[in-house]
């Protein structure tokens, strides 16, 4: 698995409207079999249950719904690609309040990652909503935590990520310009690191990096796009107030030749206005470890680049390739 921050550009949604009184009631959901029903409410309840191995659980939610879980849910295993939950809506009040979703990962973790060995949900969280999502925890998660497609603002708050019966995790965000996304993970436990990935023809804008904890992770932090990637960007990126440690191969990486770390990096991906704003980002790395490595293609790399606001220590000599624009740091 990896942590990741993908963002890809998504077709903007009709603009939500307040539902109407006839849909103004709440149900519960106890069981797969619950969610149509309650699907056609503005409030929706969750309680404890087990999805069926090889199902997803999926809320196509009306614009301004509230969600309350109630109780730990857990997803029964199979090879399949998934995902295990998906939630669909604009400006939904999403309340985990704390429960546990169990995304079965023991069963396939095979130390070959989503890239083989066993089919596995590539996805455990598809989130493809605009409002608030808070007080969730996640454990064992297959390969991808959290996968976010945010049609509008999207606010993650009190969430955490509990992976430490191994030693990655992956979140994946996909915006696009017109939205933005702010991820705030108190703690990701035992992971690889909060990280986006760039394929052709991919914008990301309006990230912001705020209040995560990141423990025992191979990288802290990572931005990556396809070396044969073409026509996309990646701009305005703020990391504020993060903290890592223990970090074992790079505490920031910021790379355009991915699938290699630092490998030769193309330059069809334009990285602009990547910064480290705010209360500091601390970040510390184990002696052999990268503290920063920053790897563009020619002219690429563009924009503020001001990183007042990271600290680092612990690691090997920063490395940076076709980049003069750091600033600060």
């Amino acid at each position: 698995m990896y942590l990741s921050l993908i963002l890809a550009s998504l077709v903007a949604l009709a603009r939500a409207v307040p539902a109407t009184d006839s849909t103004s009631c709440s149900r519960d959901i106890r069981s797969l079999s619950d969610v149509g029903a309650a699907a056609e409410c503005t409030t929706v309840n969750i309680y404890s249950f087990t999805v069926p191995a090889g199902e997803t659980f999926s809320l196509n939610l009306l614009d301004y719904t509230t969600v309350n879980v109630y109780g730990d849910i857990q997803f029964g295993n199979m090879t399949w690609n998934g995902p295990l939950f998906k939630v669909i809506g604009n400006n939904i009040k999403f309340n985990g309040n704390g429960y546990r979703w169990d995304g079965g990962g023991p069963f396939y973790w095979d130390g070959k990652g989503g890239g083989g060995g066993l089919t596995k949900p590539q996805i455990m969280m598809w989130i493809q909503m605009s409002g608030t999502l808070t007080n969730m925890e996640v454990i064992n998660s297959p390969t991808h935590a959290f996968g976010i497609f945010n049609p509008g603002p999207l606010t993650v708050s009190g969430v955490k990520v509990d992976d430490s019966k191994i030693s990655v995790l992956s979140i994946e965000a996909r915006s696009n310009e017109a939205t933005q996304v702010k991820v705030t993970i108190p703690t990701l436990v035992a992971t690889v690191p909060l990280q986006g990935s760039i394929s052709s023809n991919t914008v990301v804008s309006r990230v912001s990096i705020t209040g995560n904890t990141v423990i025992n992770s191979q990288q802290a932090f990572r931005i990556k796009s396809i070396a044969s990637a073409t026509g996309g960007r990646v701009s305005n990126v703020v990391f504020n107030g993060n903290t890592a440690s223990s970090i074992k191969k790079y505490g920031v990486l910021i790379t355009q030749s991915y699938p290699k770390a630092l490998g030769t990096p193309g330059n069809g991906v334009t990285f602009s206005n990547i910064v480290f704003h705010g209360a500091p980002t601390t970040i510390a790395t184990d002696s052999g470890a990268y503290m920063v490595a920053v790897n563009c293609g020619k002219g690429s790399c563009t924009g503020s680049w001001d990183w007042t606001g990271l600290q680092t220590h612990g690691g090997r000599k920063n490395l940076i390739t076709n980049n003069n624009l750091i600033s600060g740091f």
